[in-house]
């Protein structure tokens, strides 16, 4: 019986208009941009400003995006999974909504929350689906609007995060393209270092949480960097190792954008030089599940046909991981 593969065949993209840049922010807290820019390696991000609008938003622009560009209609789709941390709301799901929104209706759709490293577990999932020969055209889609999550007085995290959406289809090959492995990991107690305190069924909504401002982002930023700066290059190098790939044969590392250190760190590790990292942190920020397919999409007329990935994150949870993927067009 024939291998049926996992391939990427088009990428889509939404991101806001308004760009916060570091000045403004040094005029809502105290830092400025030489601080920020020396920590973490971001001058400005997006935001996704108006009333009613939520990720599903972002991700509905992406998905149509994506379906212009591969000429696909909706009623095609057999599957939309949406990775994010920020969900429209706690049910529906938000890939539900943004089904709706594109008109996506002959598909079943469901969330995925792995933190940073959502948008990795959704391509080893999504994969999975396309792999099993049941499914011809996965839409993932990757979106977070961080800002709503983002407590704007809190200098040691505001200026980390930006609003961004990011789309992929999946479809079959049985060319020796796409996904081919994938190394994904859990440590449940990263998740006392990174988290939102308030808003779950634990600690519901109340006049005493929102005074105590406890449903924005929690982070213990030295923790969550020791952490992420070893799983991602631990996990990037073993699957190089594993697949024999070397500086020469590895054509782009695409890593989660958390943080410019974490990312030098991980090349570094690997051994990559800094033309073969993919990096946009600079201009948006740590987008979360928006981080990977951002990258793709602004990196797609680089990528040759036959290509060897990898894709590295870590994320709150703690979650991280790799997967080596084979560029299909």
């Amino acid at each position: 019986m024939t291998k049926i593969n996992a391939k990427i065949t088009g990428i889509g993209a939404f991101v806001p208009e308004y760009v916060l840049t570091n000045h403004e922010l040094a005029q809502m807290m105290d830092t400025t941009d030489e601080w920020i820019m020396t920590r973490i390696g971001i001058r400005e991000r997006r935001i996704l400003k108006g009333e009613g609008l939520g990720t599903s938003d972002m991700g509905a622009k992406a998905v149509e995006n994506l379906l212009q560009k591969t000429n696909t209609k909706p009623e095609e789709v057999d599957l939309l999974i949406c990775t994010t941390v920020t969900p429209d709301m706690q049910f529906p799901a938000t890939a539900n909504i943004i089904s709706d929104k594109v008109g996506i209706t002959n598909a079943f759709s469901f969330d995925i929350n792995a933190g940073c490293s959502g948008f990795l577990f959704g391509m080893a999932t999504a994969a999975k689906f396309v792999q099993s020969g049941q499914y011809k055209k996965v839409v993932l889609v990757g979106a977070d609007k961080m800002s709503s999550i983002v407590d704007y007085t809190d200098r040691s995290v505001s200026p980390i995060f930006g609003d961004g959406a990011g789309a992929v289809l999946f479809e079959p090959t049985t060319e020796d393209l796409g996904v081919i492995d994938e190394m994904l990991h859990t440590d449940g107690m990263g998740r006392k270092h990174l988290h939102q305190k308030a808003g779950g069924s634990v600690k519901p909504a109340s006049h005493e949480t929102i005074d105590a401002r406890e449903h924005f982002i929690y982070q213990e930023g030295q923790a969550v960097f020791k952490h992420a700066v070893k799983g991602m290059a631990d996990v990037s190098v073993e699957m190089m190792q594993k697949h024999n790939l070397t500086t020469e044969n590895l054509a782009w590392l695409i890593p989660h954008q958390a943080n410019m250190r974490i990312i030098e760190a991980t090349a570094n590790r690997m051994g990559l030089e800094k033309e073969k990292v993919m990096i946009n942190i600079e201009r948006f920020g740590n987008t979360t599940d928006g981080t990977l397919p951002l990258l793709l999409w602004e990196w797609e007329s680089k990528l040759k046909k036959g290509d060897n990935l990898i894709f590295a994150t870590f994320g709150a949870g703690f979650t991280w991981g790799a997967m080596y993927m084979k560029w299909a067009y």
